[in-house]
């Protein structure tokens, strides 16, 4: 079962990337807790890697891109609003050594630019998991999270932002309950021919079997 704890994992190193090995199902586990400022490298690594290719033309930009992230983590764990949280998924497999997988993270927005939307809501952003853990379980164990977390500070419903061309993303949203609120368009769209924002939304106080 997943639960939320303080205990320490092991961190990335930026420019040492962890041994791709095989995963077997049957034995690997994951557990989720809150993040600490020790966490960052590791953080920021997982979320470049999800977000930004090290390949290609702009490959030479992934560190750039890697610590500008890092960065936004920093402050946001220095400061921190009343209501915000970064948790962690980090392997807890029997005789394995702990390290990071996957993060996201949760925090109260106020905006009056969406519409039909109160004037605080929680809002969902950072979701990553390191490519080697994709498709176990750790991204459904992380929103599964931050909806309990949520319900916690009192609210029913969750928000987030997806691309309308991440298919596989969607898909997952979808599956969990989350269902499109506004296709929010723009020039970059037109001009630099990226896909739109879809904002999702979903009711917390209804269940869904996964």
């Amino acid at each position: 079962m997943n639960k939320i704890n303080t205990k320490l994992a092991l961190k990335y190193r930026f420019f040492h990337p962890c041994q791709q090995q095989p995963i077997n199902p049957a034995c690997w586990q994951f557990q989720i807790r809150t993040a600490t400022p020790a966490d960052l490298i590791s953080v920021s690594q997982i979320i470049a890697e999800s977000f930004h290719s090290q390949q290609g033309i702009w490959g030479w930009a992934f560190p750039l891109l890697r610590l500008g992230i890092y960065e936004d983590l920093r402050h946001r764990m220095a400061s921190p609003p009343s209501r915000h949280i970064c948790l962690v998924a980090f392997e807890a497999t029997t005789g394995a050594v702990n390290h990071l997988v996957g993060s996201v993270e949760l925090g109260v927005r106020y905006s009056d630019s969406w519409s039909q939307i109160g004037m605080g809501f929680p809002y969902l952003s950072n979701l990553a998991v390191h490519p080697q853990y994709r498709r176990h379980g750790v991204a459904s164990g992380l929103l599964t999270s931050c909806e309990k977390i949520s319900r916690d500070w009192g609210f029913e419903d969750l928000y987030l932002h997806v691309l309308e061309n991440n298919h596989q993303a969607r898909q997952l949203y979808f599956k969990l309950g989350y269902r499109v609120h506004k296709v929010e368009s723009n020039w970059n769209k037109f001009f630099l021919k990226r896909s739109s924002q879809m904002l999702l939304h979903k009711h917390l106080s209804t269940d869904f079997t996964i």
